[in-house]
């Protein structure tokens, strides 16, 4: 299907942005617990990295902030001024930035009905992120509401957790092609929680009408998970035939190349050896959460944090990986520091969408005069500096509101308000 492309959609970082520390087993994110936090920089910076792919790919969306606080869960959290902190920041999180989590995507190859499925994650296993998914399905349906062409699922049922496209991928000779999808799941039991369930991945593969053949489902490592792991994401990632991973990313390596190769027998694997980049080393850069991109002359481009170029392992891997004549030709480090400090890097902060761009609600979709006037609005309304104190106060809370509001008019996408 030659109209097919794949299509990034970013999240914009929120004008709530915050440094709570509220997600369990992401070591980012509690490092910096309490540490002021930049709104406008962080959403300058993803719109720079934005931009950035729409020049290389020509084609490139985005996903707006939900809207914060959230009203209903402070009311449901009945909030006085006597609860824990935690408590108080999950309604004002902008973790809905981070659009790996938004859903599982399907392509209309994979499917049974020929339309691009989309299923919302449910995030149970945090307060913070649970909030999300009614809003978020609320977006999916405006921006992917051509009905001949796309399909919004509801959310996976608790009790199982799903994380969406941060523990899936697709193996295909081309985004247009059919492909083997990848359901990565972790097991209950570990120092950390793992947070998506076999039975929500298998949930969402039938919800999706996916051929059983064309599916395989792994285990991810317990050890990643507890290294700091918390999505797969964080140790592998998928582009067409290339599987990029540290050694160390699933429960049973050699088995997990089998499960896959079996049902995609062009399977490519470039696997960095735990002797050239440690687990721990790999979290820290997020060497792993990058975007790995087929460019429009075939060749590959892996689109990693700006920390990867400052840690002396990385950077050393990387520049072989480059000489090797491997897929990957390039390695093209961003500034998203504001984000790696929460815990999310550049693959954290898009959700792949294959799809015909004609059929997609024009709004969502960037080119450079939108990336202006967002840009402009960004720096006119969005908070310079948010610092603890600051979450719960009355002056924030119409700070916030009113950034988001003045986005969606600049856009005409009032109706998301």
């Amino acid at each position: 299907m030659k109209s097919l492309k794949e299509i990034n959609f970013d999240g914009l970082v929120g004008p709530s942005h915050n440094y709570a520390g509220l997600s369990l087993g992401n070591i980012a994110s509690a490092s910096h617990k309490g540490n002021p936090s930049y709104p406008r920089a962080a959403a300058l910076q993803g719109m720079a990295k934005m931009r950035g792919n729409l020049a290389r790919l020509g084609v490139q969306g985005f996903l707006l902030p939900l809207p914060r606080p959230n009203g209903a869960l402070q009311d449901a959290l009945c909030l006085d001024g006597t609860e824990a902190a935690a408590l108080r920041a999950a309604p004002w999180s902008a973790s809905s930035m981070w659009t790996a989590n938004a859903a599982t995507v399907s392509p209309a190859p994979d499917t049974q009905d020929g339309k691009c499925h989309l299923t919302p994650a449910n995030l149970i296993t945090m307060l913070h992120r649970a909030q999300e998914w009614e809003d978020t399905k609320a977006q999916l349906d405006i921006a992917f509401g051509d009905k001949e062409h796309f399909a919004v699922h509801n959310a996976v049922p608790p009790t199982f957790g799903d994380e969406g496209a941060a523990n899936h991928g697709r193996f295909c000779e081309g985004h247009g092609a059919p492909g083997v999808e990848l359901f990565v799941y972790g097991r209950p039991g570990g120092k950390f929680p793992a947070r998506q369930h076999e039975q929500a991945s298998r949930l969402v593969a039938r919800a999706h009408g996916l051929d059983p053949q064309r599916c395989v489902f792994i285990e991810q490592n317990p050890a990643a998970i507890e290294a700091g792991a918390f999505h797969n994401d964080v140790v592998s990632v998928v582009n067409e035939r290339v599987l990029f991973t540290h050694q160390e990313a699933f429960a049973d390596q050699q088995s997990a190349y089998d499960a896959i190769r079996a049902k995609f027998p062009a399977l490519e694997v470039v696997e960095v050896p735990s002797s050239a980049v440690t687990m721990a080393e790999a979290i820290r850069t997020y060497l792993f959460n990058a975007q790995l991109i087929t460019l429009p002359d075939g060749s590959m481009n892996l689109i990693v944090p700006e920390e990867c170029r400052e840690s002396a392992s990385v950077w050393a891997y990387c520049e072989e990986m480059m000489a090797s004549n491997g897929p990957i030709r390039e390695v093209v480090p961003v500034d998203v520091r504001q984000s790696m400090a929460n815990g999310g890097g550049p693959a954290c902060l898009r959700l792949r969408v294959v799809c015909d761009p004609a059929t997609v609600d024009p709004r969502f979709l960037l080119d450079e005069a939108k990336a202006d006037v967002m840009e402009s609005v960004i720096a006119k309304t969005w908070p310079e500096q948010i610092d603890p104190a600051d979450i719960g106060s009355d002056a924030l809370a119409k700070a916030v509101i009113s950034a988001r509001h003045a986005l969606l008019d600049a856009l005409n996408l009032r109706e998301l308000a």
